[in-house]
């Protein structure tokens, strides 16, 4: 096997970890955003996303006979679970949110952008298809919080202002 191969391999693996992490993360969330609707309906969304472009990977990486890492997986998984707790704590947990969330999408643009470059490069035309599908939906959910957050903090900071409890979640 080329080494080009084993690495669009180890990166796939690596991207499937990173949804792991992300379905974690997204879950976590949800479950204490009692206060914001929109953000709320448009993270279930995302979280359905979510899963989906993991079990994609997983059916790229069994289609090269290769299967995803559940020490990666795991490693993820216990990130998230960690970034989620600490989350609970902060007073400004939703914007605290909705800045990881911000910070993660680019980073998962950024991984699929180059799974595309690797799978193109390898002849591996059905990963890439896989990968460009899956770095749609992560602009998508990019753009959609770059477009709201604005809305979020100031109705944040409003309720803050009025001290209420709400403004966390």
């Amino acid at each position: 096997m080329s080494e080009s191969r084993e690495w669009l391999i180890q990166w796939l693996r690596d991207a499937h970890a990173m949804e792991e992490q992300a379905e974690t993360m997204l879950s976590g969330q949800l479950g204490r955003l009692e206060s914001y609707p929109d953000l709320s309906e448009r993270i279930r969304a995302h979280l359905a996303e979510t899963k989906e472009q993991a079990r994609r990977l997983k059916s790229c990486l069994d289609g090269l006979e290769e299967g995803s890492s559940t020490l990666k997986d795991a490693g993820g998984k216990l990130t998230a679970m960690a970034q989620s707790i600490s989350g609970v704590f902060a007073g400004d947990e939703v914007m605290k949110g909705s800045l990881a969330s911000y910070t993660f999408e680019h980073m998962e643009i950024a991984s699929y952008t180059i799974l595309m470059a690797a799978a193109e490069s390898v002849g591996e035309a059905e990963i890439a298809r896989v990968c460009e599908q899956n770095l749609r939906e992560e602009e998508a959910m990019a753009e959609w919080l770059k477009d709201n957050l604005p809305q979020v903090t100031e109705t944040f900071l409003a309720r803050a202002d009025a001290d209420t409890d709400s403004a966390k979640r």
